[in-house]
């Protein structure tokens, strides 16, 4: 049975994962509506996603507002990838394991 990735497998980090694999890119605020995190914990698990190597955070100024930038790294498109491959061997049923039972006759 295939590894589940621990990292993205926690579910604030998959939601913020699949919702990226989505997009090209999506700025702070998007990912705080759309997720429902607090700015908090969206920073915290953003953090957590980037020292993996998932996610590129530019930070930078629309006029004189700050704007962070996030978009999944290829690594990250990659690491998705495998996580969605790890589920659907799990679930799907043809992948289970039948044990054959012996009716007494």
């Amino acid at each position: 049975m295939s590894e589940l990735n621990r990292v993205i497998h926690e579910p604030a980090r998959l939601t913020i994962i699949a919702l990226l694999s989505s997009v090209k890119e999506a700025d702070f605020l998007y990912l705080l509506r759309e997720t429902g995190l607090t700015k908090g914990n969206l920073s915290t698990h953003l953090i957590r996603l980037e020292e993996a190597g998932y996610v590129e955070i530019e930070k930078t100024f629309r006029g004189k507002i700050p704007l962070t930038l996030v978009r999944l790294s290829p690594e990250g498109k990659a690491a998705f990838q495998s996580y969605r491959k790890s589920m659907k061997d799990i679930l799907e049923p043809s992948k289970m394991r039948r044990v054959p039972v012996q009716l007494p006759t």
